[in-house]
């Protein structure tokens, strides 16, 4: 049977019907609501060897030992230990040739009595592949977008069974599986924000690239990259942080990228709102500059971009938002503090460019309501116009139309700040010239880039810098 034809209630029969599968769901803060569906479609017995729920804060730490938080990922990691050390040890001498042992385990926070603004939480499911064969794990994060309490409870019970399914029957296809843990869900319910795996099934999967395909797919607006390159989970690094974020391309990231972000910084801790606050800095690409021309994501590309930024300990954000306003709205999801814009002048240029409005229903007027109703700041860098041989600055650009006057009032209310570098730039060059400097060999693009890039560039390659001294030992 297609997959996309089959239901939850499809799903769950087929897994109670099988005769090999057999496992234990722990769940707390739901409600049962995944081992429901099991109970529900019948069979149950012929795949739940166990249903716990350990509600009270004290039996549950008695059960799987403390943690700082009640939902979160080390809390599932210990539930999954817990619980198949336990499955195993009772059930593998008397059936363990025949059977592929499971456990499922999820800890959320949903609408409860008193109303909550962030409601989210943990799933995983450490599942055996063959009888007698090691373990492997899945683990996602997912964010309730729906308000009401059995909503989610229903949203909950659907996504455990997709998957418990996907991990049993969608293993080797990774792309359909991610795309089937939406399956009987409507778009708008949910967010997952972060998948991670182990065991040797998954032993040759990038997790980078599996995170990217949750944004691909359309399962987050957001992924976010530590400096070691490991996916986590958004909120975890944006709760509360006064934020200063680049958007670039960083195909390769420039010395100039470097700088504009020294230069915000420096204007940014003066911030006296934010002298207390923890602060967190961030490089973002958007999906929109990752497509090729032909519309596709390079994904070599994409592992490139990101390793580069990694190595010069940088934390990066991908996302799906194309505006300003709308990566604003979602990081004010996460903190209250000052969240601060570092661009260029050719990005404040488009910024007020009415064009690029057209889609929204209030133009620009709520475009930049929207952007600038929060803690918001844009710290602005200069550029040399080649045109003119001058230095155009946020002072000095010139904006035409009525436009002109919100731009005046945003500079003269400081959100808008004029960043003036000691050593401002003379000339002015895209990423993509420093793209196709590497390709063509023009040595031009070693100092245009800092010292560490330069080296893994030329260690690993990248950006067709093999094909390029390839081609040269052969004339």
């Amino acid at each position: 049977m297609d997959k996309s034809t089959l239901t939850t209630h499809q799903k769950a029969l087929q897994i109670n019907l099988d005769s090999q599968k057999y496992g234990t769901f722990a769940e707390i803060g739901g409600g049962q609501e995944v081992v429901r569906w099991f109970f529900k479609v019948g069979g149950a017995a012929g795949t739940v060897a166990k249903s716990i729920s350990a509600y009270d804060m004290t039996v549950s730490d008695a059960i799987y030992g403390p943690t700082e938080r009640y939902v979160c990922q080390e809390r599932l990691s210990r539930m999954l230990d817990h619980e198949y050390d336990l499955l195993i040890d009772r059930l593998e001498v008397k059936r363990g040739k025949n059977t592929q042992f499971f456990v499922f385990a999820d800890t959320v926070t949903i609408q409860g009595y008193q109303q909550r603004m962030d409601c989210h939480g943990w799933m995983g499911i450490r599942f055996q592949d063959n009888p007698m064969g090691k373990w492997n794990d899945v683990i996602i994060h997912v964010r309730f977008l729906e308000q009401e309490r059995l909503q989610q409870q229903e949203t909950l019970g659907i996504l455990g069974v997709n998957l418990i399914y996907g991990a049993f029957y969608y293993n080797q296809d990774l792309v359909l599986f991610i795309e089937s843990l939406m399956d009987n869900i409507a778009p708008g319910k949910i967010e997952i924000d972060l998948i991670d795996t182990s065991g040797h099934l998954f032993e040759k999967i990038d997790l980078r690239l599996l995170n990217l395909q949750l944004l691909v797919s359309g399962l987050t607006p957001v992924i976010l990259f530590t400096p070691n390159g490991k996916a986590v989970q958004p909120s975890d690094l944006l709760y509360k942080k006064a934020i200063l974020i680049e958007r670039g391309r960083f195909e390769p990231v420039t010395n100039l990228n470097m700088e504009m972000m020294e230069v915000a910084r420096a204007k940014f801790l003066q911030e006296p709102e934010i002298a207390d606050a923890a602060k967190l800095e961030i490089m973002e690409i958007t999906t929109r500059n990752l497509l090729t021309e032909m519309g596709t994501i390079d994904k070599e590309n994409f592992i490139q971009r990101i390793e580069l930024l990694c190595a010069l300990k940088q934390h990066v954000l991908i996302s799906n938002y194309a505006e300003f306003y709308e990566i604003s709205t979602y990081l004010n999801r996460f903190t209250k503090n000052l969240i601060g814009l570092v661009l260029g002048i050719p990005l404040l240029q488009e910024l007020f460019n009415e064009k690029y409005y057209s889609y929204v229903e209030g133009g620009i007027l709520e475009a930049m309501g929207r952007l600038f109703k929060k803690k918001i700041k844009l710290y602005v860098y200069p550029t040399f116009d080649p045109q003119t041989s001058k230095l155009i600055t946020a002072e000095n650009l010139e904006i035409k139309g009525p436009i002109k006057h919100i731009y005046n009032y945003l500079l003269e209310s400081n959100h808008l700040i004029p960043l003036h570098p000691i050593n401002p730039p003379l000339k002015s060059f895209s990423p993509k010239e420093v793209t196709e400097y590497i390709k063509s060999g023009d040595p031009r693009w070693k100092e245009l880039v800092p010292i560490r890039v330069v080296e893994i560039i030329r260690e690993k390659k990248y950006f067709g810098y093999k094909e390029l001294e390839e081609a040269s030992s052969n004339h």
